[in-house]
């Protein structure tokens, strides 16, 4: 499936219903994070999930949309690794701040 250090340690791994599946639910739980994946209506057995973390999960997908109001943060317009960053800074400080 994925490196093991490919993807740094976390508590939790919230994700919609398109990651639902078992051998993705394995390799969270042997890796020690609690995955909070709703499960698929077709699932026949329906897997709980924590809601009220999952209920968070919107604040994270709102500030990547307004990142992509900054068109050089959504086409990642900068090269360097340092300018893309500091674009990003920037723009959170916009967005966030003032």
């Amino acid at each position: 499936m994925l490196a093991i250090n490919a993807v740094p340690p976390s508590d939790y791994l919230v994700a919609d219903k398109g990651y639902d599946s078992n051998a993705l639910r394995s390799w969270l739980i042997e890796r020690g994070t609690t995955p909070v994946i709703p499960s698929k209506s077709n699932r026949k057995v329906q897997i709980e999930h924590d809601r009220q973390i999952y209920r968070q999960r919107n604040v994270v997908e709102r500030m990547f949309c307004r990142f992509k109001d900054w068109r050089r943060v959504a086409t990642r317009f900068d090269r360097n690794i340092k300018t893309f960053m500091a674009t990003i800074a920037i723009a959170a400080f916009v967005t966030w701040w003032l």
